[in-house]
């Protein structure tokens, strides 16, 4: 393994790129994971995918398209909270099979589609340009500032919900805020990252600081912590290695979720 090559000019773009979703996405995930919605997550990553292709086929920017469509699951989303898990899992399930089955058909049906649609699967982060960077960095920024201010009322909603309503408050237009700031950040992150790519590092880091984390802030920082690392090992390795990444990323994201589970076990059972 090279570590020379993160800093080559044609591939420090595309790390960089990657490295503003591997520091956001687990953040944002660890909020999904408090609320048991992780599976939205993955519904609107295909959601996005399937809006980027339609609007390819309308001739408009892909990323306007997966905006869109991320944009319109989150907020149907919202509509089902409050509801029981059973309803909002459901629920997350049918916008899960709908982005995929409208992706489907179009990759199956138009030669065009075929080829972008296989790179919003499977992730295209080495042909992501200045553009990708520059719109993943202030995502990140923009991100990092909404969920200073929101951040305490979700907290609020989920652990002392009376507490704001017996002050007259609400924690539905924070909870709103945050559904399309993660539908946005999905969307972006499966342009280059592909749609299991990003779905691995939402689901995979806080599923690890959950059983480690000894408090919330620590939570956040190792699920931030264990994206970052594996992000940096799968990039360095997929390209010392001319292995595509996001598959690479995802098996390595595993593993060690698994590792950590086992000596979880170990660690408990002395």
């Amino acid at each position: 393994m090279n570590p020379a090559l993160l800093l080559d000019p044609l591939f420090a773009g595309p790390f960089l790129t990657g490295l503003m979703f591997a520091m956001l996405l687990p953040l944002l995930g660890c909020y999904l994971r408090l609320r048991g919605e992780w599976l939205a997550a993955l519904a609107f990553a295909q959601t996005a995918a399937a809006g980027s292709l339609l609007a390819m086929l309308a001739g408009l920017p892909m990323v306007f398209g997966g905006l869109a469509a991320a944009g319109l699951a989150g907020s149907l989303k919202h509509a089902f909270d409050g509801s029981s898990h059973t309803t909002q899992g459901a629920a997350y399930g049918l916008l899960l099979l709908l982005g995929w089955a409208a992706s489907v058909l179009m990759v199956s049906n138009l030669p065009l589609a075929e080829r972008i649609g296989q790179a919003l699967f499977d992730g295209q982060l080495y042909f992501t340009d200045q553009s990708h960077l520059i719109s993943a960095a202030a995502l990140a920024l923009a991100s990092l500032f909404v969920m200073r201010l929101l951040s305490q009322r979700l907290l609020l909603a989920h652990f002392f919900p009376d507490f704001l309503r017996a002050r007259g408050l609400s924690g539905r237009r924070a909870q709103l805020v945050f559904d399309l700031l993660v539908a946005g950040a999905l969307a972006l992150a499966t342009m280059s990252l592909g749609v299991m790519g990003a779905f691995a590092l939402i689901f995979v880091p806080p599923l690890v600081a959950f059983a480690w984390g000894g408090g919330w802030r620590q939570c956040l920082l190792l699920a931030t912590a264990t994206g970052v690392a594996i992000y940096v090992l799968a990039f360095a390795l997929a390209l010392s290695l001319d292995q595509p990444f996001s598959p690479l990323c995802g098996l390595l994201l595993v593993a060690f979720a698994v590792l950590s589970g086992v000596l979880r076990r170990l660690s408990a059972g002395r």
